[in-house]
Parts: structure tokens; sequence; C-alpha cells
């Protein structure tokens, strides 16, 4: 995943596996261990994994409800082929010299399948010859129907790279599809391009350095992308007025990480972000006024839920998808079930209990 600003209230769950590359001397930790591992961890009380964009209490699809936090663990069903893990490296995967796959772990040629039915798919398709917002757009619908699944990056005890094909929380969808519009804009077809991008789109500058590293505030993560040219935040080109809040839920929920309860150093790490994440101004799009932003969407612009959740930024995402008729959707990974399109982004964001407005970020390459 994701919010991410994302930082999460999320809900206990999610699995990890042993389907990974295994880069240097890391290894993988079973699946088994890891659903173990998560079931304990959920006995004792509240746990928080990540992003708030997994707790939601639905009286329908599209009736939302953040204020549950109660422990979920029917997430765990999850199969060995859902997701791969990669473990933290000193390289990048670019140099594949340093990258060995374990022979036990079969399921990953089903994994590099799926990725490369994708690519021959998008090139059949002529997408790396499009626009990046057909791209996108094109890339999120292949994916409707896609399960969702919540708490698939938190389930080590050290922080690896995730990657996920076959199931998404709100914030892996979206970083999954930029990635794989990002591959294709390069022409650059391999699979460890798309790994390279989730990793740089992930972490603070790009590096994978332990669990601190990674973008838990959905706000941080436009931060830290804008800064290095793969998105632009256009919340304020678009009316948007401050937000204006202490984003502290973290450090204000230590209890409920697994991450942070017994790590001081990643909670002194995550208050440290807290305060640098604090300077940064951060707008949005009341929800009132969001349709009279939709003339200036465009399909692949990515949305943030914005809330009035204390200490919190954002608690969903997903993409616009536009309609040749003017009509703006959220194409997204609900936790109603699967990815999906609701029909009026203003609609739908109304119906979100604590909500207040959205952010705009567009994908660098986007506007033509």
């Amino acid at each position: 995943m994701f919010g991410w600003a994302f930082v999460g209230l999320a809900i206990s769950g999610g699995f990890t596996s042993d389907l990974a590359f295994q880069a240097q001397n890391y290894n993988s930790i079973p699946v088994s261990e890891a659903a173990n591992r998560a079931e304990d961890a959920s006995r004792g009380g509240e746990v928080c994994t990540e992003a708030p964009c997994y707790v939601w209490e639905t009286e329908d699809e599209e009736l939302i409800d953040y204020s549950d936090l109660s422990p979920d663990v029917e997430h765990l069903s999850l199969t060995r082929k859902e997701a791969l893990i990669f473990p933290p490296s000193q390289t990048l995967l670019t140099d594949t010299s340093n990258v060995t796959v374990s022979a036990s772990m079969n399921p990953v040629s089903d994994e590099r399948e799926q990725f490369q039915q994708i690519m021959d798919w998008a090139i059949a398709q002529h997408l790396h010859e499009q626009p990046m917002t057909d791209t996108i757009q094109a890339i999120a619908h292949r994916f409707v129907g896609t399960p969702y699944k919540a708490g698939l990056l938190d389930q080590s005890p050290n922080e690896t790279l995730v990657v996920t094909l076959q199931a998404f929380d709100c914030v892996l969808f979206v970083e999954t599809v930029l990635a794989i519009a990002r591959t294709l804009a390069q022409q650059d077809y391999s699979y460890p391009t798309f790994v390279n991008h989730l990793r740089d789109q992930r972490y603070q500058n790009g590096q994978l350095n332990g669990y601190c590293s990674r973008l838990h505030y959905f706000s941080a993560w436009i931060d830290d992308n804008e800064k290095r040219g793969t998105v632009e935040n256009i919340t304020q080109a678009l009316g948007g007025i401050p937000l204006n809040k202490r984003l502290n839920f973290m450090s204000t929920h230590r209890q409920r990480y697994p991450q942070l309860v017994n790590n001081q150093a990643n909670y002194q790490c995550i208050l440290e972000m807290e305060d640098q994440l604090n300077a940064v101004p951060l707008n949005y799009i009341p929800t009132a006024k969001i349709h009279h932003s939709y003339d200036q969407l465009q399909s692949g612009d990515i949305i943030g839920i914005a809330t009035t959740i204390a200490g919190l930024d954002v608690t969903h995402t997903g993409f616009i998808d536009r309609q040749p008729d003017g009509r703006i959707r959220l194409i997204h990974a609900s936790p109603a079930g699967e990815v999906t399109i609701s029909q009026d982004l203003q609609q739908y964001v109304g119906k979100i209990k604590n909500a207040i407005g959205i952010l705009v970020v567009r994908p660098i390459g986007v506007s033509e």
C-alpha cells in the first residue's frame, strides 16, 4: 500500500509470503510464520498496520465508517501467489546479477508471468505510445474486480519490499498502476524496472532503509514523490484551501503499531518524521466544491480523501476515471471487496464518514 498519508488506522491482518527474490544474503519470511505473528499480534488488542483505507465498516458499498478500529484477522486467508516479498538490498534490481530466485519459489514464475501478460497486453494496445492519462486509465480498468486485501505491507518484522498483482489495498493499487504506467512510459518492459518504480514511489528518496523510510502518511508520499519529479500536487491550483491540522496519528497511537510498540528507535524516527511533515503546507478541496474542479480533472489524477480524524490527513485513495461525457468517476481498491468504479467522485466522497474533501495529485507526464 495506503492513509499513506496513509498512515494508518488499519486493521490487523494481511500476510507475507516466501515468494521472494533473495537479494544479497537476505531471506524472506514464510507465509505461515508471518500469519502466526499477525494472529498473535491481533490477540493483544487493537493493532494498526498501514493505511486507514483498511478501516471500513460498510452498510452498503458506498457508505464507509473509519471509526471501527477493532482487529480483523480474516484478511490472513491469502494464498502464496498473491504477493512477492523483496528483501531490502543495498542495490536496486537493475543489476540482475545481484538477484537470485530460490528454486523452491515456483510461484514467482506465476507472478512474473502475470506481469508479462500485462506488458504484452499493454504493448498490443499501444499504451506505450499513448498519453499517460490513457495508460493509467487502461491499466486501472484491467484490475477491476481484483480482490481487496488489507495489511499486506506489515507482516515482516523487518521492512521488505512487497509486490503484488493479485490483491491490493487502496494505496498498493495506486502505487502498482502508477509503477506499471511509468515502466511503459520508459519503454523498458522488464520486471526489475517495475519493481524499482515501486520501491522509488514507496520509500523516502526512493531508498528502502527500514520501517521509518516508508512514506506512511499520504501527504509525505506526495511531498517526497513531488520533490523527485514523479507527481505534482495540483490541489491548491484547483482551488484547494489549507488543511490546518497536526499530523501525529502514528505517534499518538503507538500501541496499535507492532513496529512501534517495542521499538524506541522506530518510534523516535516517526516523531521526527511527523515534525518535518507538519512544516509542509497541505491543502484540500472541500467536498461541496469538488464538482467545481471537474473540468480540470484528468484520468490518472490521484485522489486522496481528506479526513477529520485527529492526527490524520487522508483515509483513502484512488484514480480519476474521466468519461467522454465529462463524468468524473473514481476507480479504487474498495474495502467493500475489490477494485471498483464509483460513478461520481463528489457523491462518493460525500458518503464517507469523516471525509471533508480531496487532495489531487497529477503524475508527471499526464498533462499533454
